[in-house]
């Protein structure tokens, strides 16, 4: 199976026609279940210069693209870094695991700066992201009873309540397996979910149903219980680091 890590991808960063900070894969190369045919999700923040911010015209601040490289369908959306940090700012668990994804493509010492800054943004109000998720997600699920959302509700679910109680963004799902109580069989559902992007779940829905409701309420305690601030501690870091970069830039 062609996979991100199969992929010279460093190309990709070179045709964008601003500097790009960073780039990582998203998705379910991420997330630990990627099928046969699952597309690549990049993304990253790309550096506008100073006077597209400043001229009458409206900056494209958030740039997407969708290709096929090698076979492999490609997605790449990029942010401009102050649309990208003012989004780390709204309890947003999408971006912060987009910036801590292990799978880099690209890396520079601004991407390094933002990581570092990155705990500094948690709070127990990111639950509030990952619960929302998890119920979008199980909608469809029983809408379409495909594999593809079921799996998705389980790994945000796992994903909030690790969060929650170590505050630490994990978003790998066979890792959060083995550090929150999860249900049993879904190693067998991520196995069948690398056969076939769109298959059905092959797992009886009260089952799945009770252990999504157990999940939530796991979640609801650790938010609870969580140690973590009510507000972002780094903002003024944070302004200062956009101002820097794009002085810099």
């Amino acid at each position: 199976m062609i996979t991100a890590l199969d992929i010279d991808l460093t190309p990709v960063v070179a045709e964008q026609p601003d500097p790009v900070l960073f780039a990582t894969v998203s998705g379910a190369h991420l997330y630990g279940f990627p099928s046969r045919d699952s597309d690549v999700d990049l993304r990253g923040v790309h550096l506008l210069p100073a006077a597209d911010l400043v001229g009458l015209r409206e900056p494209e601040e958030t740039r997407s693209r969708m290709w096929d490289r090698e076979g492999v369908e490609m997605d790449l959306v990029t942010h401009d870094v102050r649309k990208f940090v003012r989004l780390m700012l709204r309890r947003n668990g999408y971006v912060l695991e987009q910036l801590l994804s292990p799978l880099v493509v690209h890396t520079s010492e601004a991407h390094a700066e933002l990581v570092a800054l990155a705990p500094g943004v948690l709070t127990g109000h990111h639950a509030h992201h990952y619960r929302g998720f998890a119920t979008t997600q199980w909608r469809l699920f029983e809408k379409t009873g495909e594999l593809k959302p079921l799996l998705y509700t389980f790994r945000v679910l796992l994903t909030g309540i690790q969060l929650m109680r170590s505050g630490e963004v994990q978003a790998h799902l066979p890792t959060l397996i083995g550090q929150v109580d999860a249900p049993a069989y879904l190693p067998d559902l991520i196995a069948a979910k690398a056969e076939r992007e769109h298959g059905a779940a092959d797992v009886p829905h009260a089952r799945v149903r009770d252990d999504v409701e157990r999940l939530h309420a796991v979640l609801d305690e650790a938010q609870e219980s969580s140690r973590l601030p009510d507000a972002p501690a780094v903002h003024d870091a944070l302004h200062e680091f956009v101002v820097r970069v794009r002085l810099a830039g």
